[in-house]
């Protein structure tokens, strides 16, 4: 055998198993691969490189974010393709390496001749007007062939797992508009949730986001594509909830008085979990760099809050308590918000701020506009 054939053959079996390899830990295992070199990271990695360099030269808003927007269901199809391609290209050379005999009207030994073989093979397409004779090339092909109809099944189940998940995700992440805000914050999300005092409403309504954010944890680990997938609104973002989710727990820790600590630990814990784990996942460092909360926008915090009964501890070691808890989470939500594009809440509601919920395109028709609503319906 020549040696330019055992090169081009152990090079197909390269691109056959790097593939499978990659798919099955990116479909089927539900774990994260600690493994830094993997096919579908690297694609991550330079196709968002690319995808996001134009986006960082656009004016934010909605045209940018109808951008950004693309990437996460485009990449899922394009990673798709090239798994494929690989695949073909794999047994292509497997059978020009092995001088697979096959039966046709043109050169046997043409390359081309094998990845058209490959490829018809692959989609289980099976024209027949090239056809394996040796024992090996047959066999090659039935496996090739099997190979192709599994792929293909894979692929049929894992769109609507993605979509499904994607799903959940959101429909948490849209309640926060009524609920905290648009964007949300902390501080809001505090005020609506507390009424004559009573903070029973904010402990229900953090241990249905642990749920949440666990939920978070496993699925953008088991398929990392839904990290890319943005939300409807641009005011909206997984990051920007889990990081209002920290920042509510934050203050809460920080010395709230009235509100029950340790229910609030066990969300906090899973939030930075999940913030922690998916900056390692797109190997982003934290960033310290900036200050969200400056004294004096604490010191406004403060008394929206002591307006719905709400008193934090006075002195200044609830400040610094509340920048060491910051500390904790702050740096990696920053990071990932630098890498992904995307906008981090503030603290408290901004003066001219309006929830989603209250606008309209249509507004100049009606009547009368939701902003007019009764402010009780969300707590103000």
């Amino acid at each position: 055998m020549h040696i330019m054939h055992i090169f081009v053959a152990i090079l197909g079996i390269l691109l056959i198993y790097i593939p499978l390899q990659d798919g099955f830990e990116t479909i089927i295992l539900p774990r994260r691969v600690a493994r830094r070199f993997r096919l579908a990271r690297l694609f991550y990695i330079l196709t968002w490189a690319l995808w996001s360099l134009p986006a960082r030269k656009m004016r934010a808003g909605n045209r940018r974010e109808y951008y950004l927007a693309l990437f996460g269901p485009l990449s899922l199809v394009l990673l798709l393709i090239l798994w494929a391609a690989l695949l073909i290209l794999g047994y292509a050379c497997l059978q020009w390496g092995l001088y697979s005999q096959l039966n046709t009207t043109g050169s046997a030994s043409d390359f081309g001749t094998y990845l058209y073989l490959s490829g018809t093979t692959f989609i289980t397409l099976g024209l027949g007007d090239i056809l394996p004779i040796s024992g090996l090339a047959r066999a090659l092909v039935v496996i090739e062939a099997g190979t192709g109809f599994a792929f293909l099944a894979l692929v049929i189940g894992y769109l609507p797992v993605i979509y499904q998940a994607f799903s959940r995700r959101e429909a948490s992440i849209t309640l926060l508009d009524a609920r905290a805000g648009s964007p949300p914050s902390a501080g809001e999300l505090l005020r609506r949730h507390t009424h004559a005092g009573n903070t029973s409403k904010i402990i229900e309504y953090m241990h249905e986001w642990e749920h949440w954010c666990s939920e978070i944890l496993e699925s953008h680990i088991s398929y990392n594509v839904l990290i890319f997938y943005r939300s409807q609104h641009p005011d909206q973002s997984w990051l920007g909830a889990i990081t209002t989710v920290l920042d509510t727990c934050a203050l809460i820790l920080a010395g709230i008085e009235g509100v029950p600590i340790k229910p609030i630990k066990f969300t906090f814990a899973i939030a930075r979990h999940a913030a922690v784990d998916l900056a390692l996942i797109l190997d982003t460092p934290p960033v310290k760099d900036g200050n969200r909360l400056p004294h004096e926008d604490f010191v406004r915090l403060r008394a929206q809050l002591a307006e719905v009964g709400l008193m934090l501890k006075d002195g200044e070691a609830t400040e610094k308590r509340l920048a060491q808890l910051r500390g904790m989470y702050e740096p990696f939500v920053e990071g990932l918000a630098r890498r992904l594009l995307l906008n981090l809440p503030r603290w408290m509601k901004q003066p001219d701020q309006v929830d989603d919920w209250q606008t309209s395109a249509w507004d100049h028709f009606l009547e009368s506009s939701p902003r007019t609503l009764d402010r009780a319906i969300v707590g103000d």
